[in-house]
């Protein structure tokens, strides 16, 4: 038998003393790291009745239960084409959804931009537990608490009133994070917007990827893409794009004002210029639905009250992709049940970025 001498990972050892394991440090295929946070699998029914039993879709991939998700701690950073979640940094953005796609999958087998359906996981955990983050929705502070502030990464910036106020990823306080620890989460309260994956709408018809099957990168996440599946009204099961009676967000009004709803018919503004806006916690099924288990569990209705007034906006027309959680202007607006569904995947902007994430 022959003896193995390893030398040991000091990074990664410090980190998870000093977090008591909940954080640790993952490499990618050209070595770099990246501090992850573990989410341990827990069952809808412990969240909320209302969700439904069994295991958070988050938690299976491809058929396979899995133990836990890991989430990048911070948002990302890019370097040498790979997206890496460090403190300290300014976060990485003028980033399509593509970009993205391919800067996360590119480090190696398990890493993958975080899904909608990890960010819904994460998002019912923190409403379960009370521990809703706070963050950088107000020029660097928080606009409820306008002592909590982070570490502005560009010049100009007017604390809480003007400029371009990224914050450096984790510099704000612990209740910026997902669990109100130093171990948890960071900037899931604004700062940027995150694309996600796993979700868009097209022409209004809500469509995903089975469970969290967005999490194996080798998964097709193009425009034409066959593995995308539209959801049934009458049971919330998925069904292929286009079939009579699947749910769509569709906004009251000709001009695509007033709420967004969940609705069977797309009401298609012609100009394309305007989309529906409103508090996430009053959409609504059209008459005769019943708001099915999947969309609560995947963060697309509310399942409940005491969301903390964040927003969701839609755009019925065309294919838009999932961007969440609000950037550094959007005041009580922002917040981890954000969902703006009003972008293309060709979006590149100062106040959108993205998140790494892996799965064994």
């Amino acid at each position: 038998m022959s003896l193995i001498i390893s030398t040991p990972d000091m990074l990664r050892q410090s980190v998870e003393a000093a977090s008591g394991g909940k954080n640790t440090v993952m490499y990618d295929d050209k070595g770099y790291p990246s501090i992850m946070v573990e989410i341990p699998k827990f069952n809808l029914e412990d969240i909320d009745p209302a969700l439904g039993s069994g295991v958070h879709p988050a938690f299976i991939v491809n058929g396979v239960e899995k133990k836990s998700i890991f989430i990048g701690k911070y948002q990302a950073t890019v370097h040498d084409d790979r997206a890496l979640s460090l403190p300290g940094h300014d976060p990485a953005t003028y980033v399509d959804f593509d970009t993205a796609l391919a800067r996360c999958k590119d480090k190696g087998a398990g890493w993958h931009l975080m899904t909608n359906a990890e960010w819904a996981a994460i998002a019912l955990w923190c409403w379960k537990n009370g521990t809703m983050p706070r963050g950088n929705n107000n020029y660097g502070r928080d606009v409820g608490q306008k002592h909590e502030v982070g570490r502005l990464t560009q010049d100009g910036v007017v604390l809480g009133t003007s400029g371009t106020a990224r914050t450096a990823t984790g510099s704000g306080p612990a209740t910026w994070s997902h669990d109100h620890t130093p171990d948890g989460i960071s900037d899931l309260n604004g700062n940027v917007y995150e694309w996600n994956g796993g979700l868009r709408i097209n022409d209004g018809e809500i469509q995903v990827l089975e469970n969290n099957n967005a999490a194996d990168s080798t998964k097709d996440q193009s425009a034409a893409s066959a593995l995308w599946r539209a959801i049934a009204a009458a049971d919330g099961s998925l069904v292929d794009p286009g079939t009579a009676g699947s749910l769509k967000y569709d906004a009251t009004g000709s001009t695509g004002a007033g709420s967004v709803q969940i609705d069977t018919v797309v009401d298609n503004q012609s100009d394309g210029t305007t989309y529906a806006a409103s508090v996430f916690e009053t959409v609504s099924a059209d008459t005769g639905i019943t708001v099915p288990e999947r969309l609560l569990q995947l963060g697309l209705a509310p399942a409940g009250t005491g969301l903390g007034g964040d927003y969701i906006y839609a755009r019925n027309i065309g294919e838009r992709l999932p961007i969440r959680g609000g950037r550094w202007n959007t005041g009580t607006s922002a917040g981890v049940f954000v969902l703006d569904l009003g972008y293309g995947r060709s979006s590149s902007y100062s106040s959108l970025g993205f998140r790494p994430a892996f799965v064994l």
